[in-house]
């Protein structure tokens, strides 16, 4: 069996809601969703979710070879572009060929991924996470509750701009989820790197005289080993951080630095970063956690190892043009006995969705994905809107 071509195509998840973070926000709710499509002379097709940037490049290192080699060719994607495969988009276009692969060797093996992977039960826990910084009171309770009728018992804000804003959402949150279940619901609050040392101590433990919040996610920039150390040591939830990081060398000074306490990996970095991941964080008594939108090859790989805790849920509805062989019920994704990954692609839907729904450039200038001029230099409480240019 030989890998003879690589098709490339991207949909949309259409929120139905603004999504964002402390960044910025998608006002109409609609965000690109890039798909890999790896051929084999075979007729298998494997599928991948991830960037496009560089795939071409990258997909040199797998032309002609046997798929089912999947390891020693993400080592492969990674020579063919060392001096740029590390980090940011390239390393994304990696991920979304490495998923792609292992869905290839599943489906060739009959077997659902998580099976073929040496995972014993198909249930994953999922905390909620709606991306919901630009929701109004109604319409985040909405959310959650759509959440919490599916089980889900934990939840994860974004935030980091207003502490009373903050206590005010999530105590709305924790209201509506134990309302559901009648259990103390566990909360996370993201800052999106949104803070610096002091800002995040202060604004956490403000929080913390009347909440208890199970983690804070990525408190300041995700290379800070000293910082993010100096935050858990300055407040009582766990420090979560590591889905933007690329490569086992920028976790190794956050764990030597004992500067995180949940460890993350992104799903479009891929199937094979986590398993390596999960296995370092292992070696470090350390839990590992899945971030991400529509997680599926993460959430196959979650159930094969042994610190996995939980996995993020951001959405109840796949892209347009996706059918995925899983459901969300009884507080998590429970993941079916399709071969592979379980995802079918319409590429006729996605099509005849055209670029209608896509977001303007506008719109993509203005994401959570910048980064605010005044991030981290906040004096007050303030949106940078309100910032003198």
């Amino acid at each position: 069996m030989r890998i003879t071509g690589l098709r490339t195509l991207t949909t949309v998840q259409d929120w139905g809601r603004p999504i964002g973070d402390a960044n910025g926000v998608f006002a109409a709710g609609r965000t690109p969703v890039p798909i890999v499509l790896v051929d084999t002379d075979e007729g298998v097709t494997g599928v991948g979710l991830g960037s496009h940037d560089g795939a071409e490049t990258v997909f040199a290192a797998l032309e002609g070879e046997d798929p089912r080699a999947v390891t020693a060719l993400y080592d492969r994607m990674l020579r063919q572009t060392f001096k740029a495969g590390h980090s940011g988009a390239v390393f994304g276009a990696i991920g979304a060929l490495d998923t792609a692969l292992w869905d290839i060797k599943a489906t060739l093996a009959g077997e659902p991924l998580w099976r073929l992977l040496g995972g014993r039960r198909r249930f994953v826990p999922a905390y909620a996470s709606g991306l919901d910084i630009g929701l109004d009171d109604e319409q985040l309770a909405t959310l959650y509750q759509a959440y919490a009728t599916r089980g889900l018992g934990a939840a994860k804000l974004k935030g980091g701009l207003d502490v009373d804003q903050d206590r005010h959402r999530l105590t709305l949150v924790r209201d509506v989820l134990a309302e559901v279940s009648g259990l103390r619901p566990g909360l996370m609050l993201d800052a999106n790197e949104s803070w610096n040392r002091k800002q995040a101590v202060r604004h956490v433990a403000e929080l913390e005289r009347t909440l208890d919040l199970t983690w804070i996610e990525e408190p300041v920039r995700r290379w800070d080993a000293d910082g993010l150390a100096a935050v858990g040591r300055g407040i009582r939830a766990s420090v979560a951080t590591g889905e933007n990081l690329t490569g086992l060398e920028q976790y190794r000074p956050l764990l030597a630095s004992n500067a995180v306490d949940i460890v993350q990996t992104a799903a479009v970095w891929g199937v094979t970063h986590f398993l390596r991941v999960a296995a370092l964080a292992h070696a470090h008594d350390l839990p590992v956690s899945t971030v991400g939108t529509t997680p599926v090859g993460l959430v196959h790989a979650a159930t094969s190892v042994p610190n996995h805790i939980v996995a993020e849920l951001q959405d109840l509805t796949p892209p347009v043009g996706l059918t995925l062989d899983l459901r969300i019920e009884d507080g998590g994704y429970v993941l079916g006995d399709s071969p592979g990954l379980g995802i079918r692609v319409d590429e006729s839907a996605i099509a005849a969705a055209g670029t209608s729904t896509r977001p303007t450039s506008i719109e993509v200038s203005l994401g959570p994905h910048v980064r605010p001029e005044h991030a981290g230099r906040r004096f007050l409480p303030a949106h940078d809107a309100h910032q003198p240019s």
